[in-house]
């Protein structure tokens, strides 16, 4: 179990459990005790032997702190895990131990350890992608209908719904996941490739060990070893920093609603959540921090992968040690960011008072593009732009309703009647596709989960 105090916020238990030392190096024994089932059924090793190894092959079995003392000699993890794991074997079967770990190198026994962890990985990240998507879409269709301010460049814009907003963060999240299934055959394949890629010391055996050993451990076989090709693990690292951003995103968006002066959308409430150490009126979106928090670790984590592309020859020197925490973190960090926004997500409270409230705020300028379009079909667009813009101005000096100013201008009401600028200034009446935008993304969400 880790005793970091971040993990319960920054991780989730079940990813935190897979990256542990214990998941770590039942990985590796996992490969060990596959290894040999493998070389039986090919008849390279006795049959015999197979069982005194898999009985051994099993991580609560060894001293973890012996295991990192040796480490930190040895270079990697599996050298003296193999070393363990044949005296134990030995000490109940001497003829047993001839066949354990044969023909492999540490880095077979640490990436194919390394992609069974992975594999455990991406199953809990499909089911809490599933689960935000099924939230996601939910919150989009109930609130399709929410107008609230558009911002850009952190201004108000034209007028949006709450929907659009959660609708485009569901589509990011269908294409992440789209992502992830396209990339699993890739990524998911074992590492068996002996001491420099070759094989030699299995000699005719070596193909039929290989097919036999992907099949036991339910991985498909590369075309070759990948020692020093990373690019599988680099492509599942791009995908967790774009997940991390889009989740970023969100967490950015909801703790800017969730400001004093906004008010619109918050996190759930709950009892101790979100305090001050000394304001007692505080609610501070603590989920949304760690969103944000896992968005802007993740890049770096990502660069680390990618800046460990070049590895020399047929085995790495530094580059590939780079690694070892990286990806696992990186997992870690989306798992936390994933059990945060499944909590934001399903119990997000809205107050559509305040959206409307704040979209009175500049006093219906924010409509004012629907009103220059309108009037561009009649006096065109030049003229009604600076017409519009002239009436803007005058509204914000003088403090009015822009419907009011606009009513009093000459040219306009000569174009516009008392109650075509009513529909104009309605916000709920300039939305555009913001309701086909829900239904594209609630549509694709749903087909990805048939």
């Amino acid at each position: 179990m880790s005793n970091q105090l971040f993990d319960a916020y920054f991780t989730s238990p079940a990813m935190r459990a897979l990256f542990c030392d214990a998941g770590r190096v039942q990985g590796m024994l996992d490969f060990e005790a596959a290894l040999a089932r493998a070389e039986a059924r090919v008849g390279l090793i006795p049959t015999a032997a197979v069982a005194p190894i898999a009985a051994a092959c099993r991580a609560e079995l060894y001293d973890f702190c012996a295991l990192a003392e040796a480490i930190a000699s040895a270079g990697n993890s599996a050298i003296p895990l193999v070393k363990m794991l044949g005296q134990r074997v030995a000490a109940s079967d001497a003829e047993a131990e001839r066949y354990v770990h044969l023909g492999a190198t540490s880095q077979d026994a640490m990436d194919s350890g390394l992609v069974l962890q992975l594999r455990q990985a991406i199953a809990l990240l499909e089911r809490d992608l599933a689960q935000l998507g099924d939230a996601l879409a939910l919150q989009a269709e109930r609130h399709a209908d929410s107008v609230l301010p558009g911002r850009t460049w952190l201004q108000h814009a034209t007028p949006v719904t709450l929907g659009m907003k959660l609708a485009g963060l569901l589509g990011a999240l269908n294409r992440h996941r789209q992502r992830l299934a396209e990339l699993k055959p890739r990524l998911l394949v074992l590492q068996f490739g002996g001491a420099a890629g070759t094989l030699a010391a299995l000699g005719e055996q070596a193909w039929p060990v290989s097919e036999a050993l992907a099949e036991e451990l339910g991985l498909g076989l590369p075309d070759a070893p990948w020692h020093t090709q990373r690019d599988r693990l680099v492509e599942f690292a791009a995908l967790l920093g774009m997940l991390a951003g889009s989740l970023g995103k969100l967490g950015r968006d909801l703790s800017l609603l969730m400001q004093t002066d906004v008010g619109e959308a918050f996190e759930p409430s709950a009892p101790g959540k979100g305090g001050s150490s000394t304001m007692p009126h505080k609610r501070n979106p603590v989920g949304a921090a760690v969103l944000i928090a896992a968005a802007t670790r993740a890049p770096g984590l990502v660069a680390t992968m990618l800046a460990a592309m070049p590895q020399e020859h047929e085995r790495s020197l530094g580059l590939w040690h780079a690694e070892w925490d990286t990806l696992p973190e990186l997992c870690c960090l989306l798992s936390g960011a994933l059990q945060q926004a499944l909590i934001a997500v399903p119990g997000l409270e809205v107050d559509a008072a305040r959206m409307r409230s704040n979209l009175d705020l500049t006093q219906g300028l924010v409509l004012a593009e629907a009103v220059s379009i309108a009037l561009a079909q009649r006096i065109g667009r030049d003229s009604a732009h600076h017409l519009i813009e002239q009436c803007c101005r005058q509204a914000i000096a003088e403090r009015r309703h822009l419907r009011a100013v606009l009513a009093d201008n000459a040219a306009v009401s000569a174009q516009l009647n008392a109650a075509e600028l009513d529909r104009l200034l309605d916000p709920a009446g300039y939305l555009g596709q913001a309701r086909r935008w829900v239904a594209r993304a609630v549509a694709d969400h749903r087909g990805l989960s048939v």
